[in-house]
């Protein structure tokens, strides 16, 4: 059972003696070079350390980078595949009306608008969308809103989607969030 048991190394001892010297201590019971060496380690070792994260923050950044500009390029070529089998599809659609007995005018016609009715839809949905660009919420909670008047209040304390309720006004007008 002894021979299981850790057994306290030879220099572990003449340390712990050392540390423990009553005529090595100062007034306050503490070594006196430890709390002033311990600094001094730290501000020496400080600069090494930071330099440390921001190498590896210099090439996290430059790996992002390179995989930003690969998903870049891969997106242009999926947008590229796509078109193209965008246009496989509709001649396809094409050939089976023409084929069907619709006079290709008509067929043309057809895809013509009902692409152009897609597109309008794409372009009405993203211009909706773009109105969160300009993060609305974010500039509402951290800019000083200009009190309301009561004829503007929608109710009696209602809030609204842009005046927020009369406690977000007074904690916003006192700088607080």
């Amino acid at each position: 059972m002894d021979g299981l048991q850790p057994q306290p190394s030879a220099q572990a001892a003449p340390q712990a003696t050392a540390q423990a010297d009553p005529a090595q201590a100062g007034p306050d019971g503490l070594t006196s070079d430890s709390l002033w060496d311990n600094v001094k380690l730290l501000l020496r070792d400080l600069p090494g350390v930071v330099s440390d994260r921001v190498h590896l923050l210099a090439l996290e950044l430059k790996r992002s980078g390179l995989a930003l500009a690969q998903m870049v390029g891969l997106v242009v070529a999926a947008g590229v595949l796509l078109c193209t089998a965008w246009l496989a599809l509709w001649t396809g659609i094409g050939v089976a009306l023409v084929q069907a007995g619709v006079a290709w005018g008509w067929t043309l016609l057809l895809i013509l608008l009902i692409n152009l009715g897609a597109a309008w839809l794409a372009v009405k949905r993203a211009l909706a969308l773009a109105r969160f660009l300009a993060l609305p919420a974010t500039l509402r909670r951290l800019t000083l809103s200009t009190p309301t008047s009561p004829q503007r209040r929608t109710g009696a304390g209602a809030p609204t989607a842009s005046t927020g309720t009369s406690d977000e006004r007074a904690a916003s007008a006192a700088g607080t969030p």
